[in-house]
């Protein structure tokens, strides 16, 4: 029994004698109906298995190549030996590992990525790599995903089978979590399991970022308004943050972008890198945030004191601006100590002008909050509590340097 293929054919009465080749199943019955229909250009085969899907490009026209690829070496020795077709390279890799190592693939992109993965949870797998797909069944896939988007061209696709068993709202999130769209192409009903199909494409949030460079977007955190990525620009880590979908706050984003251009020429805030009319990208501060930074007994006072007094600084000069941030009574997740022990604030979605912003005296209130104050005493550092307050209403009636110097003097 042979699969005929242009250039070549691929024998599938030979699989038995290789034990590691994932035979064709339902689930690759599937795959293989919109491989067929969807794949073309150049094409990547993640963990080719019996090589199916590989063939199976082939059939398209449209398909100038393929790169199939899989981690197990007999199952790529068995495929070399029994497929032969022009079109097609079968090579050893782990996911995308040999993109890394190989400088002749180092820069390789595709217009379509075809990936069957394994994705049995631990506790129902066999000890197969074929069928393993990590602990909770979906480990792989999101190793996959978290990758493929660097190796995808701006309007390729990925089109990926899984199961149930998988948990199909993981799954989603690990796309969404990298900027991908997806599209539900078939499910099917298997026994104890659904079989789903999807197509995946760039998000266009994601096709602007990959035009200026980024690379290894990944989900870090979300806020009320915003989603923040992280990524690579030129081997350095940086911040994206775009609009939250289920936020009803209006021209957030651009609102941050007007305030970081005028309070990054005072050396406030990330440093602005460029942005879009859905999204800004800002250099990383790698970092801890202030609370975390107060509560470890370690720090050095003298460090603890310049940190505090550089806070208040640029408070000052927001303050100087006419420019009120908000958070500042309780800044937890709006300033993060650098690796270099230095400030940044974060968050300017709301700033805003105002006639007498409140940035330095919101900060005394939350220095000499109760919580805040036993922290700041078990690293030495006192803050008279009656003083303080007298010196921030003479501030906030008369916002000059003396007034402000009046203040940073409180802190010993």
């Amino acid at each position: 029994m042979g699969f005929e293929s242009p250039g070549g054919s691929i024998s599938i009465s030979k699989m038995p004698a290789c034990k590691s080749v994932y035979e064709p199943r339902e689930d690759s019955t599937m795959l293989e109906k919109h491989v067929r229909k969807h794949a073309n250009g150049q094409v990547l085969d993640m963990g080719t298995g019996s090589g199916i899907q590989a063939i199976t490009a082939t059939y398209n026209n449209n398909v100038k190549s393929v790169i199939a690829l899989d981690i197990q070496e007999e199952v790529i020795e068995h495929c070399k030996k029994n497929i032969v077709n022009d079109k097609i390279s079968f090579l050893i890799s782990d996911l995308f590992e040999i993109f890394k190592k190989n400088k002749s693939l180092k820069n390789k992109r595709f217009d379509t990525i075809i990936f069957n993965p394994p994705y049995l949870p631990e506790d129902i797998k066999l000890k197969d790599l074929t069928l393993d797909g990590g602990k909770k069944g979906y480990e792989v896939i999101e190793r996959f995903i978290n990758n493929a988007g660097n190796y995808l061209k701006k309007d390729g696709i990925i089109l990926i089978v899984f199961s149930s068993l998988t948990k199909k709202d993981k799954v989603e999130e690990f796309i969404r979590n990298n900027l991908f769209e997806f599209e539900l192409l078939e499910k099917k009903v298997y026994f104890f399991e659904q079989l789903y199909v999807y197509k995946l494409k760039k998000s266009d949030i994601s096709k602007k970022l990959d035009s200026n460079g980024i690379k290894n977007i990944r989900y870090f955190s979300k806020g009320k308004r915003g989603f923040i990525f992280t990524g690579t620009l030129k081997n350095k880590k940086i911040a994206v943050k775009i609009k939250n979908p289920k936020s009803d706050a209006v021209l957030r984003i651009e609102n941050e972008i007007k305030f970081l251009k005028l309070l990054n020429k005072k050396k406030i805030g990330p440093k602005l890198l460029f942005s879009g009319n859905d999204f800004l990208a800002y250099e990383f501060a790698d970092g801890v945030a202030f609370i975390d930074f107060l509560e470890n007994k370690k720090n050095d006072k003298k460090i603890a004191l310049r940190i505090i007094k550089s806070i208040f600084g640029q408070l000052f000069e927001m303050d100087k601006l006419k420019i009120n941030k908000e958070e500042m009574s309780h800044p937890q997740k709006h300033i993060i100590i650098s690796n270099k022990n230095r400030p940044v604030l974060l968050d300017f979605e709301r700033a805003h002008h105002v006639k007498n912003p409140g940035n330095v005296t919101q900060f005394c209130d939350f220095l000499i909050s109760k919580k805040i104050a036993n922290m700041l005493k078990k690293g030495n550092i006192g803050i008279n509590r009656v003083k303080m307050i007298k010196a921030a209403k003479k501030y906030k009636k008369n916002q000059n340097k003396v007034n402000f110097m009046n203040i940073i003097k409180e802190l010993r």
